[in-house]
Formats: C-alpha cells, structure tokens, sequence
C-alpha cells in the first residue's frame, strides 16, 4: 500500500511539473518575442541615425577597374602635424609620413581636363593635403585616417571642381 501512495505522489508531482513548465514556456515564448521585436525597432532607428539627417545615404557607385587611372605624388610626403603642449608645458612636434595616391575615374567629367595632366598641378595637390594634414594632431592622425582622407578628398574635388577624382589613399604611412 505503501508503495502506490507513494506512486500516486509522484505522478501528482510529474502532472504539477507538467503544467508549470508549459506555463513558463509560454511566458518565455512571448517575452521572448517581444525581446526580438525591440531589437529589431533598435536596429532600425540606428540605421536611420547612421544616414545623414534621415535621408537615404547616397550609394557610391563602384568604379570598374578598367575605368580607374592612378596618380602617385612622386616623393613621399613628410608633413608636421599641430603643435602638442605635453603634461610639463613642452611643446612637442610631431610628423606624418607618407606616400599618397589619388584614384580617378576616366569616364567622370573632369578627367579629360585635368586627369592626364595630374603632375602639373602636383605643387597645387600637395598644397591642399599639407593644410589638411597639418591641422591635425598626432592622436587624429594616428586614429582618424580615413576622415583625413575624406577631408583631403573633398578638398581637391573642390580644387579641381569635379569629382573624378574618387579616393585618396595612404601607403608606406608613418607617424613621428
């Protein structure tokens, strides 16, 4: 007797077992899919910040490989960045190295003038990524690259008021 009554305990205690898992199940359920339906409302208002004022961020056209022309500047840039003042009050220079090249699209407006005819502006090219770069500190230099590049670029698109030239690059880089 003794065991069925501690038969009928146990499959008490299974069927409570039963019903309180299903319960937890189904609150886990809804939860967890309102969980996801948050993130997914998260993840859509960052990628509506990340665009420029709410409107469409503009796609770049990727330039085929045959419709790009390359321009290295023929020496390697040395350029002093901002003056930094250090924890004793000493000033302390500091330079960034490096070899830059710009990269063209031939079949953009713009090239025909003055693509093919890159190094007799090199002086005026030079100008333009020295101000740039030299308004920068060594930390900006060292974490900031591509926002320089972004400058620089800007800067000769507005110089040559054309956008054939697309991207600025850094190679053989060196910060001092």
């Amino acid at each position: 007797m003794k065991k069925n009554l501690i038969s009928i305990i146990i499959l008490a205690l299974l069927i409570v077992n039963i019903v309180l898992t299903a319960i937890m199940m189904f609150s886990v359920v809804s939860s967890s899919r309102k969980t996801a339906a948050l993130v997914d409302n998260i993840a859509t208002a960052l990628n509506l910040e990340l665009t420029a004022g709410g409107e469409e961020a503009e796609v770049e056209e990727a330039v085929p490989m045959s419709d790009i022309a390359i321009y290295t500047i023929a020496d390697k840039m040395t350029i002093p960045l901002k003056i930094e003042v250090d924890a004793e009050g000493k000033e302390q220079q500091h330079y960034f190295i490096a070899s830059v090249t710009l990269s063209m699209n031939t079949k953009a407006d713009g090239y025909k003038d003055y693509g093919e005819t890159m190094a007799d502006r090199e002086s005026l090219i030079k100008s333009e990524i020295e101000e740039v770069i030299q308004s920068h500190t060594v930390d900006e230099a060292r974490n900031n690259q591509d926002q320089i590049r972004d400058e620089i670029l800007a800067k000769i698109q507005t110089m040559f008021d054309s956008e054939f030239v697309f991207d600025v690059s850094f190679s053989d880089t060196m910060i001092q």
